[in-house]
């Protein structure tokens, strides 16, 4: 028992000490795709010269990490010429943007790329159509590039702004759940602050966020790096992930450098509404390449939906039908846009608006990992000796997940998952790193 209990000391310390170097951001990240434009937090977007923005796909193979110190075998559409990450590459263009993305095949089995609520694609310059075997049967919903070596170009025209998914038309049961999959982002001609060309889509640049969900079922990923056959009458995810991430490492900075293949965070950090100093919402993008609705709520924060599968919620007459939402059921090929804000709704204030009940001493309280010590934002207190704290500056964590339970796990362990936080920073200018 007292071995038993060392190891299970070991690990929560270890845990910790990960949980601190998340959120202090003391590991450093390694250098980034040169194509790819980054931040601390936030969407990464991969990106191309405008209006003719080329990008180069090729398929990969890879490992990732999992929170149950599993590692996963994984396909993937990687930047060509650099190493395999998961998910593939969010690519942003401008709207009326002629995009080109070519396709690489290094897989012993033919692979496309769909792109789904695009218009008029290309193949090799001739419009995109399924493949057939010699038994007229569809091989792929979309033309392929040859195994082993095999090359395909495709464009379009990005007539509309929006949240896409591109992933893969041949057979997408395996190839989609092997991780052949990533996001689109149209931004509109309205210009890159805005979702849509709606005035009422203007969000503030710096607070854009990807919620990207997928699930591996392990035994699939299993056989396909083995060479076997899979029946997918027995598919059963036992994972599900967060921008290709489970928690903790979810809330990890973007290229956090213990997670070479996993490029893309899922913590959203932010800063309080304010009309004079902070007008705008926050936006966040829902992705989903499951096999079934995911159900995520963000805690405490009722998104306003404005658009869902790329499209504007508005009339025929460009009238707003947006509509605020609790939780998010994004069903399975869905992409939803939601804006967001928070602001203190009760400006309880240390001095000028006291919380209005006494505080017990800090002898009779419990602390959770993330208090600064103070309940007002932008404040820390004392904390009882030993107590270590991942807070930084008095800022504030709430927690947002899928509310399927039993898809915060992973293969069992609790708390794991398509888990991430909404960190709220105090107005600025602040004291925080």
């Amino acid at each position: 028992m007292r071995a038993k209990r060392l190891k299970w000391m070991r690990l929560e310390a270890a845990f910790l000490l990960v949980m601190m170097l998340v959120l202090a951001g003391s590991i450093s990240r390694p250098q980034q795709a040169a194509a790819q434009v980054s931040q601390r937090t936030g969407i990464v977007c991969t990106t191309g010269a405008s209006p003719n923005p080329t990008f180069t796909l090729e398929t990969k193979t890879g490992y990732i990490q999992l929170p149950d110190g599993n590692t996963m075998f994984m396909w993937g559409y990687s930047l060509a010429g650099q190493s395999f990450q998961h998910p593939g590459p969010t690519l942003c263009v401008n709207e009326g943007d002629t995009v080109t993305v070519i396709l690489q095949n290094n897989f012993a089995e033919p692979v496309s790329i769909m792109f789904p609520g695009q218009e008029n694609v290309l193949a090799n310059g001739s419009p995109v159509g399924p493949e057939f075997d010699g038994n007229a049967v569809v091989t792929s919903l979309t033309n392929t590039a040859a195994a082993n070596g095999g090359s395909i170009t495709y464009s379009f025209v990005a007539t509309h702004p929006g949240s896409f998914i591109y992933e893969s038309g041949t057979n997408p049961q395996k190839q989609v759940h092997m991780g052949l999959f990533g996001a689109l982002i149209v931004r509109p001609a309205l210009g890159a602050s805005f979702a849509y060309n709606r005035a009422d889509s203007e969000f503030t640049p710096s607070e854009e966020f990807m919620v990207f969900l997928s699930e591996i079922d392990p035994y699939q990923h299993q056989a396909v790096e083995s060479g076997r056959s899979f029946n997918m009458n027995n598919y059963h995810p036992r994972y599900w992930l967060i921008n290709g991430r489970g928690f903790p490492d979810s809330i990890a900075d973007n290229f956090a450098t213990w997670l070479p293949s996993q490029p893309y965070g899922a913590l959203s950090l932010i800063h309080p509404y304010d009309p004079a100093t902070h007008p705008l919402p926050g936006l966040v993008r829902y992705f989903n390449v499951g096999s079934e609705e995911y159900p995520f709520h963000p805690h405490g924060n009722n998104g306003l939906i404005i658009a869902r599968d790329g499209q504007p919620l508005e009339g025929a007459g460009g009238e707003d039908l947006s509509f605020e939402k609790f939780a998010v059921n994004i069903g399975p090929g869905q992409t939803w846009d939601a804006l967001f804000k928070w602001y203190d709704a009760e400006a309880y204030d240390q001095t000028a608006n006291p919380v209005p009940v006494v505080i017990p001493d800090v002898a009779n309280l419990t602390f959770g990992m993330f208090y600064s010590g103070s309940p007002y934002l932008g404040k820390q207190g004392p904390l009882p000796p030993g107590f270590s704290s991942l807070n930084q500056c008095g800022e504030y964590y709430i927690i947002a997940h899928n509310h399927a339970l039993y898809q915060i796990t992973s293969w069992g362990m609790t708390m794991s998952g398509p888990i991430t936080y909404l960190r709220i920073d105090p107005p600025e200018p602040n004291n925080c790193p």
